[in-house]
């Protein structure tokens, strides 16, 4: 099999790394269009092939990661597919629900694979959370709270939102097995840039009963990789940040007590902490392997699949346009079809999206 990563930024470096170590794999081709990343990847990794365009090598491929900036993703997915390649694109898969519903169209009518890279639904502590909610553990879930903090890396083409926030989406949808109804999200500039480097969303998934709330830094003083998960029976703390320890249980709960006026009109249970034994594999060796066994097995991929990422991207569209209007949005008003739009992800009011990004990741 022969894999092109487009883009030889952060997430296309770490999928180089990984596919370079994937016996499936037989040959590996990087397409960045900056000499000096190209020269420096071929150099750490000495087996792969290094061009500077991919109409150089498409014909070549049977799949394709794009790990370029988000803007660039719809068209060089487009391209991908119309050619009969397989896609991976990094998230978020694109820019707009209209353009991820296109992806996912024509990777249908080629019956081609398409993912998005939502690693995190590869990680096993979250696998093993979700087994832990489907299996009752935790009883009925009361809600969800996702942090995602850092001092950086302030990125040049999106806000927070679009930079951070399709990760804790992707967590919450995969926990849930379900996608919201409602999003509202609050940010500010709060160092004088032009994107909004705080947010806060706030998701209602009515058909589950849940709410969720997310919120995304660029200036916060420590790296937080937070998910809580408080139920009617246990509470749940995933800490991606731990080396060890990084689910953690509490045998904790809250039950009203239907008291007198004058009695606590709660009764609160505090039990044992525990943290079970997982088997870690790196989510991206999974993500990568996934990618590699359905394009070789003829399947459609089961996880982080291309309607996935179409959810993904509506729930952060839907964010976005909460931000500038100052309102809540339902997911109906962008997935219906007709009524999906082509925003701007800088946070600006007028609508107008620059021009795309060049493949460099």
């Amino acid at each position: 099999m022969h894999i092109g990563v487009v883009g030889g930024g952060y997430w296309g470096s770490k999928h180089l790394r990984v596919f370079a170590g994937m016996g499936d794999v037989d040959q590996l081709t990087l397409i960045e269009s900056v000499p000096e990343r190209r020269d420096a990847l071929v150099e750490a990794f000495p087996m792969v092939r290094a061009v500077g365009d991919l109409d150089q090598v498409l014909d070549e491929l049977d799949g394709v990661v794009i790990a370029t900036k988000p803007k660039s993703h719809v068209s060089l997915g487009l391209k991908v597919l119309q050619a009969g390649k397989h896609a991976l694109i990094e998230k978020p898969m694109a820019t707009s629900v209209a353009d991820a519903r296109e992806l996912c169209d024509v990777a249908a009518a080629n019956n081609l694979v398409l993912m998005a890279g939502h690693t995190f639904e590869f990680n096993p502590v979250v696998v093993e959370l979700k087994r832990r909610i489907v299996d009752g553990e935790l009883g009925d879930i009361h809600y969800l709270r996702s942090l995602r903090l850092n001092l950086g890396l302030y990125q040049s083409d999106v806000n927070v939102v679009w930079d951070l926030a399709p990760h804790d989406v992707s967590i919450i949808n995969f926990l849930l097995s379900d996608s919201p109804t409602t999003v509202t999200a609050w940010g500010h500039h709060s160092a004088g840039t032009e994107f909004e480097d705080v947010a806060m969303v706030r998701l209602e998934y009515e058909r589950s009963n849940v709410e969720a709330y997310v919120h995304v830094s660029w200036l916060d003083p420590s790296k937080v990789r937070e998910v809580t998960v408080v139920g009617s029976k246990q509470m749940a703390v995933y800490d991606d940040v731990k080396s060890e320890e990084r689910l953690r249980l509490f045998d904790r709960s809250v039950t009203p007590t239907h008291s007198k006026m004058h009695e606590a009109p709660m009764s609160y249970r505090y039990g044992d902490i525990t943290s079970p034994f997982i088997d870690f594999k790196e989510p991206l060796a999974l993500e990568d392997a996934h990618f590699v066994e359905s394009i070789r097995d003829g399947i459609q991929a089961t996880q982080s699949n291309g309607e996935s990422g179409l959810q993904v991207v509506a729930v952060v569209e839907a964010a976005q346009r909460s931000l500038e209007a100052a309102r809540p949005v339902h997911l109906d008003e962008l997935l219906n079809p007709g009524q999906s739009a082509v925003i701007d992800l800088t946070g600006a009011t007028n609508g107008a999206v620059g021009p795309e990004a060049q493949v460099a990741g």
